[in-house]
């Protein structure tokens, strides 16, 4: 492959990178003692469930366990993968 990654790779390194992403959010939430299935419904009414925020839902740690996440971070990781609309949302949740 002469360096160069293939599509698979990129293709398996993006979900990871998602995978982690979405946790991020779920933790999130859960540090400012928000529910992360009610926060992506209101940014995705019409979506119905998605496998992997239950999935990272189920891997969140307590928030007296967890590190701060900076809501600047986050938000731009949810904008990095084209979640502006969830992006939106928990930035005028914490205006409030």
């Amino acid at each position: 492959m002469n360096g160069q990654w293939s599509e698979k790779e990129i293709i398996e390194k993006y979900q990871q990178d998602e995978k982690m992403m979405i946790l991020a959010f779920a933790q999130w939430c859960i540090n400012h003692d928000y529910d992360p299935a009610e926060v992506y419904t209101r940014a995705y009414p019409h979506q119905g469930n998605n496998l992997l925020l239950k999935e990272a839902i189920e891997a969140t740690i307590p928030k007296e366990e967890s590190e701060e996440i900076p809501l600047p971070s986050l938000v731009a990781v949810l904008e990095m993968y084209g979640n502006e609309e969830l992006a939106f949302v928990i930035s005028q949740m914490k205006k409030k």
